[in-house]
């Protein structure tokens, strides 16, 4: 699957899927993509093409997911890929700031 596809399947489903860092706990009338956007749009988390951009030039591969969770009370991007050698591979990012907290599944 070439990475530009990839990468506009993640952001889709990535729309679809993200809770957000402000609201964690809100009004269960609110969709997830809503409060990702406005978490985002009050600078309270990363853009998700931030953090892609970060795992673009830093691990090789093709992403296949990404979530924004609450982990500890604050928000993280997960983002999992294949490598081009075909091992999947977990990169936890602090949505915050763009910090890289975890790798699973490390390159050789």
């Amino acid at each position: 699957m070439n990475t530009f596809r990839t990468i506009i399947l993640a952001l889709v489903l990535s729309v679809a899927a993200l809770p957000a860092a402000a609201g964690w706990r809100g009004d269960s009338h609110d969709r997830d993509h809503d409060r990702a956007r406005r978490s985002v749009q009050a600078g309270e988390v990363l853009p998700l093409q931030t953090i892609l951009d970060k795992v673009a030039r830093d691990f090789p591969g093709d992403v296949i997911e990404t979530e924004l969770e609450d982990e500890d009370d604050f928000p993280v991007y997960e983002i999992k890929l294949i490598s081009p050698e075909g091992r999947v591979m977990k990169i936890i990012y602090d949505a915050r700031d763009g910090r890289v907290l975890k790798v699973k599944g490390k390159r050789p």
